[in-house]
């Protein structure tokens, strides 16, 4: 039997008017301290965005979660986060802030792998609806 790994997740939420609280699921950030692993997986549907809201910069969600990215994968080129140790950078990336790209809560689980888990994940919370 394979062994299972603890690990965290948070919904990534795209929230056009901050101060409505409305939001859309458009992706997963998972950590496995175990496993080492701390990777987002995302999905910008324009025409389900434009659907939700109608005045905001594509690009701008793109490159914000581009740097999510790069900030998982850690080291220089993700700037003063990326040097960090993997269970801060994954902290700091889920942290409560006031912007048009949030975190939910930090929920727990248990996988055996978990690049799948972030896969299954992803398509459960974000792609279907």
């Amino acid at each position: 039997m394979q062994e299972k790994h603890i690990y965290e997740y948070a919904v990534i939420r795209f929230v056009p008017r901050v101060e409505r609280e409305e939001f859309l699921n458009i992706g997963v950030i998972l950590f496995c301290k175990k496993k080492r692993f701390l990777e987002a997986a995302f999905t910008l549907d324009e025409k389900r965005l434009h659907s939700f809201s109608r005045s905001f910069d594509l690009q701008e969600i793109e490159n914000n979660l581009r740097a999510m990215e790069k900030i998982c994968l850690g080291g220089r080129e993700a700037g003063p986060i990326g040097i960090l140790d993997i269970a801060d950078r994954f902290r700091w990336l889920t942290a409560t802030r006031s912007t048009i790209i949030q975190c939910s809560k930090v929920h727990p689980g248990f996988c055996v792998e978990p690049g799948k888990t972030l896969l299954k994940l992803h398509k459960q919370l974000v792609l279907e609806y």
